[in-house]
């Protein structure tokens, strides 16, 4: 239940007269709950990223040690698909360490970053209002402002944090990259990271529930991310649009230009002066947007679990799978080009060797990529079930004749499902445009079965989250480390060289070298005996616990 506009603002006057209280009483207490409940989960994110960092730099000297060797991998840069993925490329001619880094690292700890700030900050707001818990704190002397504040204030002081960490341990890590553009290096991911922190606070005063709220900003990292890598692949201005774009054209370790930050800076102000402006205007656990009323009667549908889980994502598998859809229309587009592209490129020609041709080559990269995506939604929709139990909405349900079995299977069955339709969806999408650019209608059938042979692999990641939802809910999120393995072996593992095994434990390795190369049906039939083992370990330690809402 929400409380009126009038409560929340009487309390705080009340407190302002009797006990010289501000919109921002209680920051403090605030600041110090939020890292007492985070004192594991920031130390990881903060970690994982610094750590990622600059444990990829020692690799850079070891495999290439000589200019040419930096000047064939760079060569390998120059093509359309890899400007998509890591960027516009600056810095070819010379390719220095510096060049490198900035090149195949900066953008993905932008992204990790955004992703970091987004989550963090919907937690400690709109997560916390959707539970209550806000709204019981507010009862108290407790400003109305105090708790955005001390959210952002946590979260802006974790993205400083790991970018100060950067710009110490990178030179010290590797000689060769000058401090002055280290330190550059690390505010353009911390901007990133700043600005979708902002986007995070003013997300969380649209909707109602944390999960939207979190979609929301999600879709705004989307949008970013894909109008950086339409605007270098084509139209430069669309990158201008992008918070990742400006971090990109600060050309860090080439030109060194401070003044794109001064965009990211500015826009973060306005979010989050327009987040606050939007709190001092809504009752407190409303959202500005407000949810339909929708029909007093139930339909056929939510009469089972699992109509009730379709019921309850169809909203995100819809926009996953027109996101997917577009995703393969846009890349397909580009097999025309490929061969032309690198038809004097011998250093490309030799990445993409393993395949028949090179754009089979190519397209086993966005294959792969749809894939990855797809693991990503089918992770989001199965982690529905942990926190359908922690916010207490399991309980009810599980009250009345619904097995915990039934329940959870209907999840999985969303998630395992929507996650074949993404595949689908994609592949048909990259196959429309592929035949239509290539004049040949047969690489619609190929590209669409090889979109469907990863299905037991982004499965695989599926599963594993539901076994330690069984049997230890708490590492639920230990999922993404898988994925995120899949992530760093199928996109870069060509650039560092990983040994052969590293890459063969990936879930994603078995259709890797799909349309062009073969599939390994004995990895995809372990891939489905280990899924299967996993979903029937997980739903047996699901059915012995007890329930939780922590």
């Amino acid at each position: 239940m929400s409380i009126t506009t009038a409560e929340p603002r009487h309390r705080d006057h009340a407190a302002q007269r009797g006990q010289g209280g501000t919109t921002l009483t209680g920051t403090a207490t605030m600041i110090r709950f939020i890292l007492r409940r985070d004192r594991v989960r920031l130390p990881i994110w903060i970690g994982a990223i610094v750590l990622g960092v600059v444990g990829s730099l020692p690799a850079f000297p070891e495999t290439y040690p000589t200019a040419a060797d930096r000047q064939a991998r760079a060569n390998l840069l120059d093509n359309p698909a890899t400007i998509a993925l890591t960027g516009p490329a600056y810095g070819r001619d010379d390719y220095t360490f510096g060049a490198m880094t900035a090149n195949e690292l900066l953008g993905f700890v932008a992204i990790a970053m955004a992703l970091m700030s987004i989550l963090l900050m919907v937690r400690h707001t709109r997560a916390e209002e959707e539970t209550g818990r806000t709204e019981l704190l507010r009862a108290g002397v407790l400003g109305r402002q105090a708790t955005t504040t001390a959210a952002f204030v946590v979260v802006g002081a974790a993205n400083v944090l790991i970018g100060l960490l950067l710009a110490v341990l990178m030179p010290a890590t590797l000689s060769e990259l000058p401090a002055s553009s280290s330190l550059l290096f690390a505010a353009a991911v911390a901007s990133v990271g700043l600005v979708f922190t902002g986007i995070g606070a003013l997300t969380a005063q649209v909707t109602e529930h944390a999960r939207a709220a979190t979609g929301l900003g999600a879709a705004a990292l989307g949008v970013a991310f894909a109008l950086r890598a339409i605007g270098d692949v084509g139209n430069d201005w669309l990158s201008w649009l992008s918070p990742i774009g400006w971090a990109q054209r600060t050309q860090v370790y080439v030109d060194d230009r401070w003044w794109p930050l001064l965009l990211s800076l500015g826009l973060t102000v306005l979010l989050v002066a327009l987040a606050f402006a939007t709190t001092s205007r809504r009752d407190v656990g409303a959202g500005l947007v407000q949810p339909s009323p929708g029909s007093p009667r139930a339909g056929a549908l939510l009469s089972s679990p699992l109509g009730l889980a379709i019921r309850l994502q169809r909203g995100g598998l819809i926009g996953w799978a027109v996101g997917l859809l577009v995703f393969g229309l846009a890349y397909g587009g580009l097999a025309s080009s490929i061969e032309e592209f690198v038809s004097d490129n011998s250093t490309i020609q030799d990445f993409l060797a393993d395949s028949d041709s090179l754009v089979d080559g190519f397209m086993a990269i966005v294959v792969l990529m749809m894939a990855l995506l797809a693991a990503a939604y089918g992770l989001t929709s199965v982690l529905r079930l942990r926190s359908e139990e922690t916010a207490g909405r399991a309980e009810p349900v599980l009250a009345t004749a619904v097995s915990r079995t039934r329940f959870a299977a209907g999840h999985l069955i969303v998630a395992m499902g929507g996650s074949l339709v993404l595949l689908l969806a994609g592949g048909l999408g990259l196959g429309i445009t592929a035949a239509i650019a290539l004049d040949d209608g047969s690489i619609v059938g190929r590209l669409f079965g090889a979109a469907l042979a990863h299905a037991v692999g982004v499965w695989l990641v599926i599963a594993v989250v539901v076994a330690l939802f069984g049997w230890a809910p708490q590492l639920v999120h230990l999922g993404w480390v898988v994925l995120t393995y899949g992530v760093v072996v199928g996109l870069l593992g060509g650039f560092f060289q990983f040994p052969d095994w590293v890459t063969k434990i990936s879930p994603f390795d078995a259709a890797s070298s799909l349309p062009g190369g073969d599939l390994s049906t004995v990895a995809v039939v372990i891939m489905g005996v280990l899924a299967v083992a996993f979903v029937w370990i997980g739903l047996l330690g699901f059915r012995r616990r007890d329930l939780t809402t922590t």
